[in-house]
């Protein structure tokens, strides 16, 4: 992104505290080069009310949704009391504020069990606990509350029914200030290791017409409450066995999987996002949203899956992705000779691929990870490769437990079949 921009500022040293995590040094960076507003990206301040108040008070346009939407939507307790007001399915559970274990197994028992303990503030796995009687609960209420406060300095938990064969299902949506709100379709991420994404798909193999319709007009209601306007994702799970969709959360960014939407809309969600934060309205309706295709996202992380995905930093003494097509998407920020550090996310590309069909789709995706070379650190590729030959996968029928349950000791490779 350095090399694609016209002017590039020093912000600080590598760690993230020190520099992309520090507002004041943002606000320099756009005063320094006269910059009217600031593209957040999907991680660091992407989500922070503070850094939107603190650029509105500079004159600077924060290129998302506002201060008031971010806080609502950023705390889950919140968040799933309001998705309730606006007639959104939620999961049952216990929305309030737990004092302690004692009243966490009282509460759990009360919902139903298995039941999940979510950290309010929580994010990306951590201060979450699954629960399938008494004794569990209390010992998840205990190690949630301490992860939580050590994790987000806030050890609030609250307590949801777990839902069986669940299938994670997230509706992209987009408003402008002139109040109109469209849903551009979903994105399975059913496949995800640790609460963390592994691969999506646009659309999901599991929804039909009538659930879309659903869902992605329960988001456009959840949206309307906040008076939302930018890029938006509400998160949703579903029951595989009963096809019972709840609210999970709302991501008030850009997610990380979003090239798999534009892939299949034919829409740039970036693009849509710059000129709703100039004023402008939508170009489109709901009527004109169609979906075209298929497109599958394969994160590319720097972690040996190996040695239990393990982080792996060091020089990429060969990176060559993939070919870019008609067919094929590669983001990346990393290149050949270039360092993978211990400062950010693993995660070194995202590779996509369109089809017409979901099989044409897996089949781009099978060419492209085969033809990319990294060299130099670990990487998940082989994983990845794995995954997608899966008869589960192939037949779309994963959930969220797929990669827990299909590679209980971790990956250990795929044995080759030998010829006669």
């Amino acid at each position: 992104h350095v090399e694609m921009a016209d002017e590039a500022v020093h912000i600080g040293p590598a760690p993230s505290s020190e520099s992309y995590l520090v507002i004041e040094k943002i606000i320099d960076a756009c005063k320094q080069t006269g910059a009217e507003a600031v593209h957040p990206g999907y991680g660091f301040l992407s989500e922070n009310r503070t850094f939107q108040e603190a650029l509105a008070k500079e004159g600077i346009v924060f290129i998302g949704p506002d201060a008031h939407a971010i806080s609502c939507m950023g705390d889950k307790i919140e968040s799933k009391k309001l998705a309730k007001e606006a007639g959104v399915n939620t999961v049952p559970g216990h929305m309030g504020v737990i004092a302690d274990a004692d009243e966490a197994v009282k509460i759990s028992g009360e919902v139903g069990y298995p039941v999940m303990l979510k950290a309010s503030a929580g994010g990306g796995g951590k201060g979450m606990r699954l629960a399938w009687n008494d004794e569990e609960a209390r010992e998840g209420f205990l190690s949630a509350t301490s992860e939580a406060k050590s994790s987000f300095g806030d050890d609030r938990v609250f307590i949801e029914k777990f839902i069986e064969e669940p299938r994670h299902i997230e509706i992209q949506i987009i408003a402008d200030s002139h109040g109109n709100i469209c849903y551009l379709g979903e994105r399975e991420c059913s496949i995800q290791r640790r609460h963390q994404k592994v691969i999506e798909e646009a659309p999901s193999p599991f929804l039909t017409p009538e659930l879309r319709k659903q869902m992605g007009e329960q988001a456009c209601a959840l949206a309307r409450t906040v008076d939302y306007k930018s890029a938006g994702t509400v998160e949703f799970i579903v029951g595989g066995a009963t096809g019972e969709f709840y609210f999970l959360e709302m991501n008030t960014r850009l997610q990380v999987e979003h090239p798999v939407t534009e892939l299949v809309t034919g829409l740039d969600l970036v693009e849509l996002m710059i000129n709703v934060a100039a004023g402008e309205k939508l170009p489109f309706s709901q009527d004109d949203v169609k979906l075209n295709g298929w497109a599958i996202e394969s994160r590319v992380y720097a972690e040996d899956p190996f040695r239990n995905f393990m982080p792996s930093i060091g020089r990429l003494t060969r990176y060559i992705p993939p070919e870019e097509s008609s067919t094929v998407r590669v983001d990346t920020g990393v290149y050949e000779g270039g360092e993978v550090s211990m400062y950010y996310d693993p995660m070194i590309a995202k590779l996509c691929t369109w089809g017409p069909t979901r099989d044409a789709a897996i089949e781009a995706m099978r060419v492209a990870l085969d033809s990319f070379e990294v060299e130099g650190i670990g990487h998940n590729l082989p994983f990845v490769a794995a995954v997608r030959e899966h008869p589960i996968f192939i037949k779309g029928e994963m959930t969220t437990a797929f990669i827990e349950e299909q590679y209980p000791d971790g990956f250990e490779g795929v044995e080759l079949a030998t010829g006669e």
